[in-house]
C-alpha cells in the first residue's frame, strides 16, 4: 500500500474528535477606557449570557483558522479588525457541556469609530467596559480568554504601538501616550515616551493640528509597517 491508497482508505471518524470552535477578544478604546466585543448568546448553552463573538469551524468554507474567525466576526457582529493575532489555544473537558472543547482565541485592536455605526445598529452586540465586564458572569470560559488577551496586550503596549490600532486614523501623541498608560496600567515619563517614539520613526506627520482647548497639537498616523515594529527596551525604562 502506497500513501495515495492509504489516504484513499483512512476513515477519520474512525477516532473521536474534539469540538473545535474559535473566540475574537476584541479591545477597542472609548471614553478614556479599555472596551471588549460581547455578544449576547441566543440559543443554548448558556443562552442569555454574554460572551466572546465566536463558532465552530465549517470544513467546507474556511480553509484556515483565520477564515473561521473573520467569518464568525462578520456573521455575529459585521466588525472586520485591522489585524488578527492568534494568542492561545484552550481545550479540556469542563469548557463546554457540550463535550471536550477545543477553542482557538485571537484578539486585536480597532479604533471605535471604524465600527461604531453598524455595532450601534445590532441589539445583542456591544462594546462594554472592560472594568465592568470583569465582574460579568460570562459564558464558558470567556472570562479567563479576556483576561489573557488583556495580559497580552499589556505586553504590546510595553514593547511596540500596536496600541495605535485602537485611536482613530489620525492621532496626537498625547492620545497615544495616554492609551499606552491604560494598556500597562501606570504611567510614563513624556520626554522619554516622545523620544523613543521619535527615534524608531513610526509615525507620519500629517502637517495638522487639532486644539481641544489649549495649545494646539500635532497629528499623526501610523506608517504602514509600524504595527511590527518592537522596541529593544520596554516604554518603562
Amino acid at each position: 500500500m502506497d500513501e495515495q491508497q492509504f489516504l484513499a482508505d483512512y476513515d477519520k471518524h474512525q477516532y473521536d474528535s474534539p469540538l473545535l470552535t474559535i473566540d475574537a477578544v476584541l479591545f477597542t478604546y472609548h471614553q478614556e477606557c479599555l472596551k471588549v466585543l460581547l455578544v449576547e448568546r441566543s440559543n443554548y448553552p448558556e443562552r442569555g449570557k454574554w460572551g466572546l463573538p465566536g463558532g465552530f469551524v465549517d470544513l467546507q468554507r474556511d480553509k484556515t483558522l483565520e477564515d473561521t474567525v473573520r467569518r464568525k466576526l462578520a456573521e455575529k457582529t459585521g466588525v472586520e479588525p485591522p489585524y488578527l493575532e492568534q494568542l492561545q489555544s484552550i481545550g479540556n473537558t469542563q469548557r463546554d457541556p457540550r463535550g471536550w472543547s477545543v477553542t482557538v482565541a485571537y484578539t486585536a485592536l480597532m479604533a471605535f469609530q471604524s465600527c461604531e455605526t453598524h455595532v450601534a445598529s445590532v441589539a445583542d452586540v456591544q462594546w462594554l467596559e472592560l472594568d465592568r465586564v470583569s465582574r460579568m458572569d460570562l459564558a464558558f470560559d470567556h472570562q479567563t480568554i479576556i483576561g489573557l488577551a488583556r495580559e497580552r496586550m499589556r505586553q504590546k503596549a510595553l514593547y511596540s504601538i500596536v496600541p495605535a490600532y485602537a485611536l482613530p486614523e489620525t492621532f496626537t501623541l498625547p492620545e497615544l501616550q495616554h492609551l499606552h498608560e491604560v494598556l500597562i496600567g501606570k504611567p510614563l515619563q513624556k520626554k522619554s515616551f516622545r523620544r523613543r517614539i521619535e527615534q524608531a520613526e513610526l509615525l507620519i506627520n500629517t502637517g495638522e493640528k487639532r486644539s481641544e482647548g489649549g495649545r494646539p497639537a500635532t497629528l499623526y498616523r501610523m506608517k504602514q509597517t509600524s504595527g511590527a515594529y518592537t522596541f529593544v527596551r520596554n516604554l518603562e525604562d
